[in-house]
């Protein structure tokens, strides 16, 4: 009995949770929508979130394109197949690799800031401020960092998609004596539209769970200055694990889709 009571309640508190952040997610996008527009919050978050993530999100992914032109090398040497390391290259990158290893990168970035940041603001009492002023949280904190993060986050993985397939050049080029164009012509061959928009159709809801987790944590935090570190890192937790399912989510979908 003790084990189906646990049980029982790690359900309904998922249940709950899964609510909550639904009711935030129809609130933020309802509010998107509706005046005043506050453009001057939204460019501060966009320019945080973007510029500011640019940096780390291309250094992960020039040396993460290396990485698989290196591992692909392995085999496809003994085979003298290593004229299509740059196919496996560019498809894995703009479907999978560059879209989750950015949205992962952001989440611990500027997820964790925005709980840490409106978490702050709760137990020092300026949300309820706000509202006392007649200003809807949601509106005045979640809809800007939301804007920005499903309009950013696309841009970031268009230059990871960029830059990681340059990490694979490094290789090819330099390692495995694949001529400089032949390189870049066997990984224009290998994309279709597809590939590319898969990978950002994924990060538009990416940035959404990452903002809607973020905010949520941070507007039900208890507890001071603990509580929000608690809150940061569930935060960090829980958008890596739904980034992740989401991503075999829509990886399946879209295989069913073109693949029928």
């Amino acid at each position: 009995m003790s084990i189906l009571t646990q049980s029982g309640n790690i359900v309904v508190r998922w249940v709950y949770w899964i609510g909550e952040l639904t009711i935030l997610w129809w609130q933020t996008l309802s509010l998107i929508f509706t005046p005043p527009f506050k453009g001057n919050r939204f460019l501060v978050q966009a320019k945080r979130i973007g510029p500011g993530s640019f940096l780390i999100s291309a250094l992960v992914a020039f040396f993460v394109g290396m990485i698989i032109a290196l591992q692909m090398a392995y085999q496809m040497v003994k085979l003298s197949a290593e004229i299509y390391i740059p196919n496996v290259v560019g498809v894995s990158l703009t479907r999978e690799l560059a879209p989750v290893l950015t949205a992962l990168i952001v989440a611990g970035r500027i997820g964790a800031g925005i709980t840490a940041e409106i978490g702050s603001m709760t137990v020092t009492e300026q949300v309820d401020a706000l509202r006392a002023f007649a200003v809807n949280p949601i509106k005045y904190l979640v809809v800007p960092r939301f804007l920005a993060l499903i309009i950013m986050l696309p841009i970031l993985t268009i230059f990871a998609d960029l830059i990681g397939i340059m990490g694979g050049f490094v290789i090819c080029v330099y390692k495995l004596s694949i001529s400089p164009s032949m390189y870049m012509t066997m990984v224009i061959d290998s994309l279709a539209v597809k590939d590319i928009a898969t990978g950002l159709i994924k990060t538009i809801f990416f940035g959404m769970i990452i903002a809607v987790v973020g905010c949520h944590q941070g507007l039900t935090v208890k507890g001071g200055a603990d509580g929000v570190g608690k809150a940061t890192t569930v935060s960090v937790v829980q958008s890596f694990i739904m980034i992740i399912i989401t991503d075999c989510i829509f990886t399946t979908m879209f295989y069913f889709i073109f693949n029928s």
